[in-house]
C-alpha cells in the first residue's frame, strides 16, 4: 500500500519527506528502506506492540509499515504534460492514497510558485490537473462503450455511470466526492481515475503558529474546503517535524516538551494514512517475535493467515483470537485463556482491529 506526497513547488513537500524518512532511518526494528531515490518505508507507530513486547520479552518485533513516495511537484498544465506533467501523473496513478502538502505560512524567502500564500487554490490547482486527466479516461471510455449500450444492458449501465461522472467532472468535483451505490462503485473501482483516490491534506504551518497552538486563516480556510469532500487536514510543521526526526529519543522528547507536544505530527501522519487506506492490524506474539500484520478492514480468517503463509491459508482450520483489550485485562495469553477471553473463530470471521492470533492449520 502506497501513499503518494503531492504539493506545488516551496509548499514543504521535500521537507516533510525528509523527515518521514529520517524517522524511519531511526526506527531499529524496521529501519528504513529506500526503494528509489523517491519511495520510503516507515513503521506504524502502535503503543500495543510496546505492551505485547512487554508480556512475550521476544527475540525481534516487527511492526506494520506504510510505504510514501515522493511525487514531482506539479504545476498548472501537468494533464497536457506541461513541466514534470507526466511522470507526476504516472506516478499519482500508482499510489493507492494521496497526500497533498499545503502551505499555509508567510515567509519572504521562500518564494511562492503562484506569487501569494492561498491554499485553496493553490489544492484546486492540484485537483484540477487530476480532474483533465480523468476526463480524457471518461470521454474516451464514453465513446467506446456508447456504441454497444443500444443492445447490451452492462453497457447501457456503465454509460449511466460515465455520464454521472462526466457531469461531476464538469462541475469541478472529484470522483471522490460524488455518491454511488455499492454497483456503481463496484465499476467505478475499475476505471483507476485519479480524482476517486482518498486524500489527505497537510496544512504546513511555521514553528510560530505551531507554538502559538492558533490556527491561521490559513488552516481554517483549508479545513473548510476538506470538509466539503469528507477530507482530514492535519496541521504540522514540516521544518520543525524534520528537525526532530534528526534528533536522539531523549533530545527528541525533550524538544516535543518545549514544544508542548505529546508526540511528533509525523506519527499521526502515519497513523491516518494508514487508516485512510482502509486497513487494520492483527498481531501474533510469542517468545521468538512479535509482529504486527497488516490486512484490508473486512477481510476474513484464512486470508488474514495466507498474510503470514500461503499455506495458512490453504489448510486453515481455525482462529485462536484475543481482543488486545482483553488480553491488557488479563496481563498474558495464559491467563486470557484460563479466564474464557480466548473465543475459536472459523473461516467466516471478519478479523479485527487488534485481534491477537494463533492460527491453526493442516497441509
Amino acid at each position: 500500500m502506497e501513499i503518494g506526497i503531492v504539493g506545488l513547488p516551496n509548499v514543504g513537500k521535500s521537507t516533510l519527506f525528509n523527515a518521514i524518512t529520517k524517522a524511519g532511518a531511526e526506527c531499529a526494528n524496521y529501519p528504513f528502506c529506500t526503494i528509489e531515490p523517491n519511495v520510503g518505508i516507515v513503521s506504524v507507530p502502535d503503543e500495543r506492540l510496546d505492551f505485547l513486547s512487554k508480556i512475550e520479552k521476544p527475540q525481534k518485533v516487527i511492526p506494520a509499515t506504510i510505504k510514501f513516495v515522493d511525487i514531482a511537484g506539479l504545476t498548472k498544465g501537468a494533464s497536457k504534460g506541461e513541466g514534470l506533467g507526466n511522470k507526476f501523473l504516472s506516478h499519482i496513478r500508482e499510489v493507492d492514497a494521496i497526500l497533498n502538502v499545503v502551505r499555509c505560512f508567510e515567509d519572504s524567502n521562500i518564494v511562492h510558485v503562484e506569487g501569494s500564500i492561498d491554499p485553496i487554490r493553490d489544492v484546486e490547482i492540484i485537483t484540477l490537473e487530476l480532474i483533465l486527466a480523468d476526463m480524457e479516461v471518461i470521454e474516451r471510455r464514453l465513446q467506446k462503450t456508447s456504441k454497444l449500450a443500444r443492445n447490451d444492458k452492462k453497457a447501457a449501465f456503465e454509460v449511466e455511470v460515465l455520464e454521472k461522472i462526466k457531469k461531476g467532472l464538469d462541475e469541478g468535483k472529484p470522483v471522490r466526492a460524488l455518491q454511488f451505490t455499492e454497483e456503481e462503485k463496484s465499476f467505478v473501482s475499475q476505471l483507476m481515475l485519479l480524482t476517486s483516490k482518498p486524500v489527505m491534506y497537510v496544512a504546513n504551518i511555521s514553528e510560530e503558529d505551531l507554538i502559538s497552538g492558533e490556527e491561521n486563516q490559513y488552516v481554517k480556510q483549508l479545513k473548510e474546503y476538506a470538509e466539503k469532500e469528507n477530507s482530514q487536514v492535519l496541521v504540522i510543521s514540516a521544518k520543525i517535524e524534520e528537525e526532530l526526526a534528526s534528533l536522539s529519543d531523549e533530545e527528541r522528547n525533550e524538544l516535543l516538551r518545549e514544544y508542548g507536544l505529546a508526540e511528533p505530527g509525523l506519527n499521526n501522519i502515519i497513523r491516518h494514512g494508514y487508516s485512510l487506506l482502509g486497513l487494520i492490524t492483527f498481531f501474533t506474539a510469542g517468545p521468538k517475535e512479535v509482529h504486527a500484520w497488516t490486512i484490508k478492514k473486512g477481510t476474513k480468517a484464512p486470508q488474514a493467515a495466507g498474510k503470514i503463509h500461503s499455506d495458512f491459508e490453504k489448510g486453515f482450520i481455525r482462529a485462536e483470537v484475543i481482543s488486545y483489550e482483553d488480553l491488557v485485562k488479563a496481563g498474558s495469553q495464559a491467563a486470557a485463556r484460563e479466564m474464557g477471553l480466548m473465543r475459536l473463530e472459523g473461516k467466516d470471521y471478519v478479523m479485527q482491529d487488534g485481534d491477537v492470533v494463533v492460527f491453526r492449520f493442516n497441509v
